[in-house]
């Protein structure tokens, strides 16, 4: 029962998430964290964080991870197959239609319509994100992660991946009891 929940969680999510990684990221969360309750929001969070900061596409990164967290090696292989076949299998048919209307208004205008929508979905799950660090580590805390980490990323460019690791060891040093 286990492998059919799993392979659901992240099927539905990658059939319904137009946009990738980044789009269906909120969709994983609400199965894993809210419907099933194998994670919470800030094992999610740092799931993320340290999928971001490997080479590979997040989700099957994630779902792999999940996958074995809740049942081993076979969850794995079930939560990267639910993520990887149908999502390929979509991809190529509806690149096929895309292809053979591209030239169509109403193509264009649904494109249009989807990157505000993945911002948003982002837009809420960085809210989301927040509210458990301040929850977790507290506000002044979170503040200054966010802050070092902006101006690194804006002001010296740094890598994220590196971002990523030096909040993963502020974390670890100084907030390993929180």
């Amino acid at each position: 029962m286990i492998y059919w929940q799993l392979f659901l969680a992240f099927l539905i999510p990658n059939i319904i998430g137009y946009g990738g990684g980044p789009a269906i990221i909120p969709l994983i969360e609400a199965e894993v964290v809210g419907r099933h309750g194998w994670m919470t929001a800030q094992s999610f969070a740092e799931t993320l964080a340290l999928g971001n900061a490997l080479p590979s596409p997040i989700a099957t990164k994630m779902a792999g991870y999940i996958g074995f967290e809740v049942a081993g090696w076979g969850g794995a292989v079930v939560a990267v197959l639910a993520t990887v076949v149908p999502s390929l299998l979509l991809m190529l048919g509806a690149l096929g239609v895309l292809y053979r209307h591209r030239e169509s208004p109403r193509v264009k205008r649904m494109s249009q319509w989807v990157r505000p929508v993945i911002a948003m979905m982002m837009a809420w799950l960085a809210l989301s994100f927040l509210e458990t660090g301040v929850e977790s580590a507290g506000l002044w805390h979170t503040l200054g992660i966010a802050s070092v980490a902006a101006v690194a990323l804006l002001r010296f460019r740094v890598h994220p991946a590196l971002v990523v690791a030096g909040g993963l060891l502020y974390g670890a040093l100084f907030l390993g009891g929180s």
